[in-house]
Protein backbone atom coordinates (compact mmCIF):
# COMPACT_ATOMS: atom_id res chain seq x y z
CA UNK A 1 0.00 0.00 0.00
CA UNK A 2 2.82 2.54 1.08
CA UNK A 3 4.78 1.93 -2.17
CA UNK A 4 1.34 2.90 -4.27
CA UNK A 5 0.76 6.14 -2.25
CA UNK A 6 4.64 6.61 -3.03
CA UNK A 7 4.08 6.31 -7.05
CA UNK A 8 0.88 8.28 -6.80
CA UNK A 9 3.12 11.22 -4.64
CA UNK A 10 5.86 10.83 -6.96
CA UNK A 11 3.12 11.36 -10.50
CA UNK A 12 1.09 13.92 -8.74
CA UNK A 13 4.88 15.79 -7.86
CA UNK A 14 5.67 15.71 -11.78
CA UNK A 15 2.55 16.80 -13.05
CA UNK A 16 2.64 19.58 -10.62
CA UNK A 17 6.74 20.34 -12.31
CA UNK A 18 5.21 19.96 -15.30
CA UNK A 19 2.31 21.85 -14.94
CA UNK A 20 5.09 24.63 -14.13
CA UNK A 21 6.28 24.65 -16.99
CA UNK A 22 4.54 23.53 -20.01
CA UNK A 23 6.69 23.44 -22.67
CA UNK A 24 4.31 21.48 -25.26
CA UNK A 25 6.20 18.25 -25.34
CA UNK A 26 3.55 16.28 -27.35
CA UNK A 27 3.59 19.13 -30.20
CA UNK A 28 6.46 18.67 -32.68
CA UNK A 29 6.45 21.89 -34.06
CA UNK A 30 6.15 24.45 -31.17
CA UNK A 31 5.91 28.08 -32.52
CA UNK A 32 7.21 31.08 -30.08
CA UNK A 33 6.97 34.59 -31.53
CA UNK A 34 9.50 37.19 -30.09
CA UNK A 35 8.45 40.55 -29.84
CA UNK A 36 11.39 42.95 -30.85
CA UNK A 37 11.88 46.46 -30.17
CA UNK A 38 12.62 46.33 -34.20
CA UNK A 39 9.23 43.97 -34.82
CA UNK A 40 8.23 40.91 -34.24
CA UNK A 41 9.38 37.45 -35.47
CA UNK A 42 8.22 34.43 -35.51
CA UNK A 43 9.95 30.85 -35.25
CA UNK A 44 8.73 27.19 -35.82
CA UNK A 45 10.95 24.87 -33.98
CA UNK A 46 11.54 21.54 -35.27
CA UNK A 47 11.43 19.15 -32.05
CA UNK A 48 11.97 16.11 -34.48
CA UNK A 49 15.83 16.90 -35.26
CA UNK A 50 16.53 19.17 -32.40
CA UNK A 51 14.26 18.09 -29.42
CA UNK A 52 17.02 18.41 -26.78
CA UNK A 53 17.90 21.98 -28.18
CA UNK A 54 13.99 22.44 -28.59
CA UNK A 55 12.91 21.61 -25.02
CA UNK A 56 15.79 23.48 -23.37
CA UNK A 57 14.87 27.01 -25.56
CA UNK A 58 11.14 26.18 -24.48
CA UNK A 59 11.95 26.66 -21.07
CA UNK A 60 13.71 29.84 -21.02
CA UNK A 61 10.74 30.82 -23.83
CA UNK A 62 8.07 29.84 -21.06
CA UNK A 63 9.87 31.02 -17.62
CA UNK A 64 9.78 34.46 -19.18
CA UNK A 65 14.19 34.31 -18.96
CA UNK A 66 14.71 35.69 -22.52
CA UNK A 67 11.83 38.78 -21.67
CA UNK A 68 13.85 41.98 -21.49
CA UNK A 69 17.27 40.80 -23.16
CA UNK A 70 19.23 42.30 -25.76
CA UNK A 71 20.79 41.26 -29.50
CA UNK A 72 23.89 41.96 -28.33
CA UNK A 73 26.27 40.26 -31.97
CA UNK A 74 25.13 41.53 -34.74
CA UNK A 75 27.63 40.60 -38.20
CA UNK A 76 25.56 41.66 -41.61
CA UNK A 77 25.35 39.18 -43.83
CA UNK A 78 26.12 36.80 -40.50
CA UNK A 79 23.99 36.79 -38.09
CA UNK A 80 22.11 38.19 -35.04
CA UNK A 81 22.99 36.71 -31.63
CA UNK A 82 20.71 37.20 -28.19
CA UNK A 83 19.43 35.31 -25.50
CA UNK A 84 22.17 36.24 -22.89
CA UNK A 85 22.36 39.13 -21.33
CA UNK A 86 19.85 41.77 -19.86
CA UNK A 87 19.70 45.88 -21.32
CA UNK A 88 22.42 46.61 -18.41
CA UNK A 89 25.00 43.81 -20.58
CA UNK A 90 24.71 41.92 -17.04
CA UNK A 91 24.56 38.01 -18.13
CA UNK A 92 21.52 36.47 -17.37
CA UNK A 93 21.06 33.03 -15.11
CA UNK A 94 22.20 30.03 -17.12
CA UNK A 95 21.29 26.52 -16.65
CA UNK A 96 23.42 23.52 -17.96
CA UNK A 97 24.97 22.81 -21.16
CA UNK A 98 23.36 20.65 -23.80
CA UNK A 99 24.10 18.20 -25.85
CA UNK A 100 24.99 19.75 -29.24
CA UNK A 101 22.58 18.12 -31.74
CA UNK A 102 24.56 19.71 -34.59
CA UNK A 103 24.27 16.57 -36.60
CA UNK A 104 20.45 16.40 -36.95
CA UNK A 105 20.26 17.17 -40.81
CA UNK A 106 19.33 21.03 -40.39
CA UNK A 107 21.78 23.62 -42.25
CA UNK A 108 22.72 27.11 -41.23
CA UNK A 109 21.07 28.58 -44.14
CA UNK A 110 19.30 31.84 -44.46
CA UNK A 111 16.06 32.28 -41.54
CA UNK A 112 17.40 29.52 -39.66
CA UNK A 113 17.69 29.40 -35.50
CA UNK A 114 20.73 28.07 -33.97
CA UNK A 115 22.44 27.56 -30.98
CA UNK A 116 25.30 29.77 -30.31
CA UNK A 117 28.47 28.41 -27.79
CA UNK A 118 32.01 27.74 -26.99
CA UNK A 119 34.56 26.46 -28.60
CA UNK A 120 33.60 23.13 -26.32
CA UNK A 121 30.80 21.62 -28.87
CA UNK A 122 28.17 20.70 -26.15
CA UNK A 123 28.51 24.30 -24.24
CA UNK A 124 24.97 25.65 -25.45
CA UNK A 125 23.31 27.10 -23.09
CA UNK A 126 20.76 29.68 -23.45
CA UNK A 127 22.09 32.04 -26.10
CA UNK A 128 20.80 31.45 -29.77
CA UNK A 129 21.63 33.19 -33.06
CA UNK A 130 19.48 33.71 -36.28
CA UNK A 131 21.43 33.08 -39.53
CA UNK A 132 20.83 36.28 -42.07
CA UNK A 133 22.84 34.42 -44.72
CA UNK A 134 23.80 31.25 -45.56
CA UNK A 135 25.88 30.06 -43.17
CA UNK A 136 26.83 26.51 -43.66
CA UNK A 137 30.17 26.71 -42.71
CA UNK A 138 28.71 26.36 -39.37
CA UNK A 139 27.05 22.57 -39.81
CA UNK A 140 28.91 19.60 -39.03
CA UNK A 141 31.95 18.59 -41.33
CA UNK A 142 33.82 14.55 -40.89
CA UNK A 143 36.18 16.34 -38.56
CA UNK A 144 34.26 18.95 -36.80
CA UNK A 145 31.20 19.74 -34.97
CA UNK A 146 28.67 22.00 -35.90
CA UNK A 147 26.23 24.77 -34.74
CA UNK A 148 22.68 23.16 -34.04
CA UNK A 149 20.36 24.74 -35.74
CA UNK A 150 16.57 23.66 -34.10
CA UNK A 151 13.89 26.06 -36.65
CA UNK A 152 13.35 28.41 -39.13
CA UNK A 153 11.63 31.99 -39.36
CA UNK A 154 8.28 31.94 -40.38
CA UNK A 155 7.31 35.45 -39.96
CA UNK A 156 9.36 38.56 -39.64
CA UNK A 157 12.33 37.89 -42.11
CA UNK A 158 12.34 41.65 -43.32
CA UNK A 159 12.58 42.81 -39.38
CA UNK A 160 15.57 40.46 -38.66
CA UNK A 161 16.93 41.73 -42.44
CA UNK A 162 17.07 45.07 -40.49
CA UNK A 163 18.22 44.12 -37.07
CA UNK A 164 21.20 42.79 -39.16
CA UNK A 165 22.35 45.95 -40.89
CA UNK A 166 22.36 48.12 -37.79
CA UNK A 167 25.53 49.84 -36.98
CA UNK A 168 27.56 48.43 -34.37
CA UNK A 169 30.23 49.11 -32.56
CA UNK A 170 33.30 47.74 -29.75
CA UNK A 171 31.64 47.67 -26.43
CA UNK A 172 34.97 48.61 -24.40
CA UNK A 173 33.64 47.60 -21.05
CA UNK A 174 32.59 44.35 -22.16
CA UNK A 175 35.60 44.27 -24.75
CA UNK A 176 33.12 43.02 -27.11
CA UNK A 177 33.19 43.76 -31.33
CA UNK A 178 29.75 43.86 -33.06
CA UNK A 179 27.41 45.55 -30.44
CA UNK A 180 24.75 47.29 -31.43
CA UNK A 181 25.38 51.12 -31.04
CA UNK A 182 21.20 51.80 -30.03
CA UNK A 183 20.36 48.39 -28.19
CA UNK A 184 17.73 45.62 -29.91
CA UNK A 185 15.86 44.37 -27.33
CA UNK A 186 13.91 41.17 -26.94
CA UNK A 187 10.70 42.52 -24.69
CA UNK A 188 9.51 39.27 -24.60
CA UNK A 189 9.09 35.71 -25.93
CA UNK A 190 5.74 33.89 -25.77
CA UNK A 191 4.91 29.85 -26.99
CA UNK A 192 1.82 30.42 -28.78
CA UNK A 193 -0.67 27.41 -27.29
CA UNK A 194 -2.39 25.29 -29.21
Amino acid sequence: MSKWLFALTMLLCCQVAQAKVDIQEDNLYPTVVLETSMGKIVVELDRTRAPITVNNFLTYVVEGEYDNTIFHRVIADFVVQGGGLDQDYKERTEGKPIVNESGNGLSNTTGTIAMARENDPHSAVRQFYFNVADNKKLDPSPRRWGYAVFGEVTEGMDVLQKMSQVPTGENKELRWQDVPLTPIILKKATLIRR
